[in-house]
C-alpha cells in the first residue's frame, strides 16, 4: 500500500504542477481563463493573486516529489514526513475551498480526491 499510496501522491503533486502552470504563467489564456471560469476582466484583476497561490501549489508538489526520492533512497520517515506534509495541505486546501465555497465542490473534489486517496493509502500501508 505504502508504493501505491507514493503512486497517489506523485500523481497529486503532478495535478498541483499543472495547476502551477495555470495560475502563475498561463493565467490569462483562454484556457486558463475556462478552467477557473473567469473573464478576461477578472483574470486581469486577479493575476497577481493567481500568481502566488500558484507557486503555493507548485511548493506543494516539491515537498511530496523531494518527499518520494528521499523515502525510496532509503530515509522513509523523513521522506513520508514530507509526502505527508504535502498531500495533507492539499487534501486540508481542497476541504477549505469546499467549505468556504460550497459552490466549488466539483473543483475541491478534483484537487483534493488523489490527495485524500495518498493519506489514506499511506496511513494502512505504515500500519501494516
Amino acid at each position: 500500500m505504502t508504493i501505491l499510496g507514493l503512486v497517489l501522491a506523485g500523481l497529486a503533486a503532478a495535478l498541483h504542477v499543472v495547476i502551477f502552470y495555470l495560475e502563475s504563467i498561463a493565467w490569462m489564456s483562454p484556457r486558463a481563463r475556462a478552467t477557473f471560469g473567469t473573464s478576461v476582466e477578472e483574470a486581469g484583476a486577479t493575476k497577481s493573486m493567481a500568481f502566488n497561490q500558484g507557486f503555493y501549489n507548485l511548493f506543494l508538489a516539491l515537498a511530496v516529489f523531494i518527499g518520494i526520492i528521499v523515502c525510496l533512497a532509503g530515509a522513509p520517515v523523513i521522506g513520508l514526513t514530507l509526502v505527508f506534509t504535502g498531500v495533507g495541505s492539499m487534501l486540508a486546501a481542497a476541504l477549505v475551498l469546499v467549505s468556504s465555497s460550497p459552490s466549488l465542490a466539483a473543483s475541491a473534489i478534483k484537487q483534493g480526491l488523489l490527495p485524500l486517496l495518498a493519506v489514506a493509502s499511506l496511513a494502512i500501508g505504515i500500519a501494516v
